[in-house]
């Protein structure tokens, strides 16, 4: 499955700069469609109204961090298929492990760049069409 230009992401990072960061790779790629939540919990929520193509979750976020998400996420019949990036500044070999374990689609450790954005992307997605 490739991914699509069009389809909705949902940013969750509590650190603002980050999220215009995110956004700014996104648009570089060409996707236009980025909404954003500043934890987990709220990004639980927009999930629950809205069906999101894709999630990029910073770690470490209070009062829900990004792993908790995952799991709720995984958890969530409704949910449990859209595919989940996880950011961290954090290489920690147990937090990727504990990652997979719990169903992250794919691990990026900060900084990162476009590139590096649309390798993990197409890794989850396939080459864009």
């Amino acid at each position: 499955m490739a991914f699509d230009l069009s389809m909705p992401i949902l940013v969750v990072d509590d650190y603002a700069t980050m999220i215009r960061i995110i956004r700014n790779l996104l648009k570089q790629l060409g996707f236009e469609n980025v909404d954003d939540a500043s934890d987990g919990s709220a990004a639980l929520s927009k999930m629950q109204a809205k069906k999101y193509g894709l999630v990029i979750s910073d770690w470490n976020m209070e009062p829900m961090t990004g792993y908790d998400l995952l799991r709720e996420v995984r958890a969530s019949p409704e949910l449990s298929k859209t595919p989940f990036i996880m950011i961290t500044a954090e290489s920690k070999t147990e937090n990727v492990i504990a990652a997979k374990k719990a169903g992250v689609s794919n691990y990026i450790v900060k900084p990162f760049n476009a590139a590096t954005l649309k390798t993990k992307m197409e890794a989850v997605f396939g080459p864009a069409e």
